[in-house]
């Protein structure tokens, strides 16, 4: 799961002012202060919570499709897979087509490469990027959404979500599922421990973490053998620092990674990834730290877990969800703080792509863009849909709640990951590009100047020059 107003070669431009992600960013944080204390935990219950109301049992027509037989890829594994084949499981029902569930492997440009080469690709495969799905565009795989899918788009999703699902103008992604990935979670025990507040500022985030360090427990937990969740870290520090026209100027590599903005993010991160005992096991323990391990040991071991914070998007709720705390009680959250002038909004998502054109897919990709499926997952918790049409009180807890509401009030005002517009072979390739050197920089973040030149020839080389 990784889950940018501005895309690449071919895709509208978006562009969002200070005055507006400001106002987006104070909706989040008043929504996110205004959450109480008695919410009910966010992972995997089917429950009905947070009052209870699904979207319309029919808001979308489908076609009947008896005997048909589809087959959708997505690396999504665990709770994420189980939740999501539930919206696979109504689908069936409602149009009497079979549908399988193929796990795919990152990066899934390469695995579907494998599967087309094989001459066995999947019907539609969940793509966590838009290069990735330029990719799949520029290679002949992908097809164009039909005019069922589009309409269903149409009606229920912000024109900046649209945007970044097209490509030379046509529509081929439906984001399903979204992110946001400016938030940070905190242990609320280890908070009342140190006598610490929810920082607003990145001065103010260091002081609240040098009071938890002081207190006896690592201020933060990184989930750094994920590179994903570096380039996460980067994305908020350049995105508030630097601002939003250069975010979109470095996405689209018209700036090169040797820019003095790029060394000030790195410098600002490092005040953090080289501070010593910092970081929950160091920057080798963080290293080997998978994402979910990082956001579980945040939230065990009683009075002493392995840290009291942990940065990473709305998603983390599926991991906290393993553990005994409640969201809301236990797992509190606040916004990222602001770096420069704004606090900054990054988003991320993944997109259904139809790979092989058919009735059944398309009706897929048409069930996948409505409220209809999007409730079926939001109310089973770790899930946030850009869907403006999902009544948001399907979300199983008060936090989630929120943060849904505060993305959707966003409308077109946020920045899509960063890391996640690169080519792959740059922004989304386990042990390459930008994720191994933002791994590298964890283990010496005093070599800015290193990490800007390997970051450097590596966009050169996937942005072609």
């Amino acid at each position: 799961m990784r889950t940018s107003s501005t895309i690449r070669t071919g895709r509208t431009v978006k562009r969002t002012t200070r005055a507006a992600a400001t106002l987006a960013v104070a909706a989040l944080a008043l929504s996110l202060t205004a959450c109480g204390g008695d919410d009910d935990n966010g992972g995997g219950d089917s429950g009905d919570k947070g009052g209870g109301t699904k979207a319309p049992a029919s808001s979308v027509t489908l076609p009947k499709l008896d005997g048909e037989s589809l087959e959708v890829a997505a690396v999504w594994t665990g709770t994420e897979q189980k939740n999501f084949k539930q919206v696979l499981t109504e689908f069936e029902k409602r149009t009497g087509a079979k549908v399988t569930f193929v796990p795919a492997q990152d990066p899934i440009i390469n695995f579907l490469g494998s599967k087309i080469a094989g001459g066995a690709p999947p019907d539609v495969a969940m793509l966590p990027q838009p290069g990735a799905i330029k990719q799949a565009v520029d290679k002949g795989w992908a097809k164009p959404l039909g005019a069922e899918a589009t309409k269903e788009l149409g009606e229920n999703y912000s024109q900046g979500w649209q945007d970044i699902g097209k490509v030379g103008g046509k529509q081929y992604g439906v984001y399903y599922k979204a992110a946001n990935k400016s938030l940070i979670w905190y242990n609320a025990q280890v908070f009342e421990n140190a006598g610490a507040a929810e920082p607003k500022t990145w001065d103010e985030l260091l002081d609240k973490a040098q009071m938890v360090y002081d207190s006896g427990v690592a201020p933060f937990s990184v989930g750094g053998a994920d590179g994903w969740t570096l380039t996460d870290w980067f994305e908020n520090v350049y995105l508030s620092q630097a601002g939003p026209e250069k975010y979109d100027r470095l996405a689209k590599h018209e700036i090169k990674w040797t820019d003095p903005s790029v060394k000030e993010a790195l410098t600002t991160l490092a005040e953090i990834w080289g501070k010593k005992d910092f970081v929950a096991g160091g920057a080798s323990g963080a290293l080997q730290t998978e994402f979910p391990a990082s956001v579980t040991q945040t939230f065990t071991g009683g009075d002493q877990p392995k840290a009291g914070m942990v940065y990473e998007g709305d998603f983390a709720q599926v991991n906290i969800g393993e553990t005994k705390a409640k969201i809301g009680t236990d797992a509190k959250v606040f916004p990222f703080p602001a770096v420069g002038d704004t606090a900054p909004v990054v988003s991320g998502g993944d997109a259904a792509v139809i790979l092989k054109d058919s009735k059944a897919a398309q009706a897929l990709a048409t069930w996948l863009a409505s409220p209809d499926a999007a409730a079926i997952q939001a109310k089973l918790g770790g899930f946030l849909s850009p869907n403006k049409s999902i009544d948001s009180s399907v979300y199983p807890n008060e936090v989630q709640k929120k943060i849904a509401d505060a993305l959707i009030a966003a409308g077109d005002d946020f920045r899509f990951d960063m890391s996640d517009q690169a080519p792959q072979a740059f922004g989304g390739t386990p042990g390459k590009g930008e994720w191994k050197t933002l791994q590298d920089f964890l283990k010496n973040p005093k070599d800015v100047a290193g990490a800007q030149a390997k970051l450097e020839a590596d966009a050169a080389a996937a942005y072609g020059g």
